[in-house]
């Protein structure tokens, strides 16, 4: 497939994943959801773009600093983007974790169709939506070359800054400094790429194409429903439709997502204390922006998007429970190896993991 001359991408890449869905109208798709985002005049759009290139790296050293970990490889380095060129970074991003089960497809059923249209709907239409709340991200899989680059959803910090009437400078290091440590956690344990990458391949193995099975599981948690063993609030409800092979790898996936987020929400605040002016009125409106009703909840129920925000505030009651218990010096072996990460019992109770990791 050549470059597609309405993108600018070549949606094959060499792989199977091409195959998957139509990557061009699920990049439509999104765009179209997204819609543009408040008007920016070009003036500002340069002083975002010059902010924010000096504000990642100072965030990289406050960072640091606090959290006594290093950084190695290429510098951390901002590209402030709209709301497509997000969307379309994270479908390149979607189309190389899918290459695993898109060769399971062609090997398995290569003369049978596959629903590419749907998939490219389902995958533009969340993307779009996200694309609109999203303020900042570390992307962990990009290529070698690219590491350290954190994308900034420009229109998105302006309308939040405009909408609220927060300082720019201060809430963009406010929210630099929150992807930076993401940056600085995969960097001063490079083993994490590898590990979160295991885990969605591990879960991608268990994807079956089986009716009998797909029935077999819907059977499983019509019953689990009727006993009254299902939680269907929050990931209760996905996990009615995943084996228990599958429930496992997610929760191990999300004790560990919650323990980046929340170590990334904590040294966002602490060191915002000493750095960002009047932090108590940018919590408050950051809360307040995440704070949807009507339609737009069940929507964030519906692809998990409240999950995030719940992972954020575990994590951090976590990693601040651990440092007020054990110091920093011990929280830090959380990156030594992927058998100190906690599991999501220790998650709820850190007292369990203190226990069990040496200080």
């Amino acid at each position: 497939m050549p470059v597609d001359p309405a993108t600018n991408v070549d949606w094959s890449m060499g792989s199977q994943a091409a195959r998957l869905a139509d990557w061009t109208m699920a990049l439509d798709v999104g765009r179209r959801i997204a819609g543009p985002g408040p008007r920016v005049p070009p003036v500002d759009r340069a002083r975002v773009r010059e902010d924010l290139a000096g504000l990642v790296t100072r965030a990289e050293g406050l960072v640091t600093d606090h959290t006594d970990l290093e950084v190695s490889g290429f510098r951390s380095r901002a590209w402030v983007m709209g709301r497509g060129d997000w969307i379309r970074q994270n479908l390149v991003g979607l189309q190389r974790l899918l290459e695993p089960l898109a060769e399971r497809v062609v090997a398995t059923r290569p003369d049978r169709p596959v629903g590419r249209k749907a998939l490219a709907v389902q995958a533009g239409g969340i993307l779009g939506y996200v694309s609109r709340r999203v303020l900042g991200q570390y992307d962990v899989f990009l290529p070698a070359d690219d590491e350290g680059l954190i994308y900034f959803v420009g229109p998105n910090l302006i309308d939040t800054e405009r909408r609220y009437g927060l300082s720019p400078r201060d809430f963009r290091l406010w929210v630099a400094i929150h992807e930076v440590t993401h940056r600085v956690q995969f960097s001063a344990a490079p083993w994490l790429r590898g590990r979160l990458s295991s885990l969605v391949d591990e879960y991608l193995s268990t994807v079956s194409f089986s009716s009998g099975e797909l029935a077999a599981q819907l059977a499983r948690a019509v019953d689990e429903l009727r006993r009254g063993e299902a939680d269907v609030r929050g990931p209760g409800g996905i996990l009615l439709l995943l084996t228990p092979e599958q429930r496992e790898v997610f929760e191990r996936t999300q004790a560990m997502m919650a323990l980046l987020e929340g170590h990334a929400s904590y040294v966002m605040n602490e060191v915002a204390k000493d750095h960002v002016h009047d932090l108590g009125r940018l919590k408050r409106a950051l809360a307040a922006r995440r704070s949807v009703q009507g339609v737009e909840k069940k929507v964030q129920r519906a692809i998990g998007f409240d999950q995030k925000v719940a992972q954020y505030d575990a994590g951090e009651r976590f990693v601040r429970e651990v440092i007020a218990r054990a110091g920093q010096e011990s929280f830090n072996l959380v990156w030594a190896s992927p058998d100190h990460l906690p599991t999501g019992p220790e998650i709820a109770e850190p007292a369990r993991w203190v226990a069990r990791i040496p200080g």
